[in-house]
């Protein structure tokens, strides 16, 4: 399946950096990161299956997200340095373990190979709530969201996949799989495999997705793993500290 994908910068004597976002994001979503990162080389972003521009699949487990970021990788010439945040992130691994020659370098933003208890499946009943035929504005659909999700950062996130040009108003999220597949993305399959090179695991500090007893499993799977912190981010930590984790993800791959 070709992915869409957004196209920062020049390819430079770097390799090309392929950014990989999380569950109802989207390529957009790291526009501003991406385009500050590519002032060294190109910088790829991708709408992952079920999001964005990419096309739909009835599937969405972790070896079908890699084997998509594998089919890509290869167009782009067949090794990137990886970027992925939470669920892009766990694709991001999926890939560096089953493939590892494609992989350069591995950045994972908050996410540990791990199933997770937590689901998400409350913002798609948010948002499959939202009177579509009656809205026209962000503004509008902002008001309707905010009867079941009270974060306006969560709203303002979920909204960037609003659609308000298409006739009818869509959501540019395949929101019946995402559903059925909830407990594939908040999963995590047995994998065998390791990845040997550079790793790194930057998490938020006010977050509790990486935690102490995970980096045991990190390091089983990933032997070269290091781990950093942002402080005062939690797992949005691409958005809640945008310019340290752009410095952190520029020393880490530069």
């Amino acid at each position: 399946m070709m992915l869409n994908i957004l196209r920062h910068g020049t390819p430079s004597d770097l390799p090309a950096l392929l950014i990989v976002h999380g569950l109802f994001g989207s390529a957009r979503n790291w526009g501003a990161i991406a385009k500050r990162l590519s002032d060294s080389r190109e910088v790829v972003s991708v709408d992952m299956r079920n999001h964005g521009e990419s096309p739909w699949a009835e599937a969405h487990g972790y070896e079908d997200l890699a084997a998509d970021l594998a089919e890509l990788v290869r167009a782009e010439g067949g090794r990137l340095d990886v970027l992925g945040h939470s669920m892009g992130g766990k694709a991001a691994m999926m890939l560096a373990l089953q493939q590892p020659e494609l992989v350069n370098r591995l950045l994972v933003a908050d996410i540990a190979p791990v199933a997770y208890a937590h689901s998400q499946t409350h913002l798609i009943d948010a948002m499959r709530k939202l009177p579509l035929s009656q809205i026209s504005t962000r503004a509008q659909a902002d008001a309707a969201l905010a009867q079941d999700v009270a974060e306006a950062s969560v709203r303002a996130f979920l909204l960037q996949s609003l659609d308000l040009r298409a006739d009818p108003v869509r959501w540019r999220l395949n929101l019946d799989v995402l559903e059925r597949e909830m407990d594939r993305i908040t999963g995590w399959p047995d994998v065998s495999g390791q990845y040997h090179g550079p790793a790194l695991f930057l998490s938020g500090a006010a977050s509790d997705y990486v935690q102490p007893e995970h980096r045991p499993i990190i390091k089983a799977l990933f032997p070269n793993a290091k781990f950093a912190k942002l402080p005062d981010a939690g797992h949005w930590l691409h958005a809640e500290a945008p310019r340290p984790f752009e410095a952190t993800a520029r020393m880490w791959f530069d």
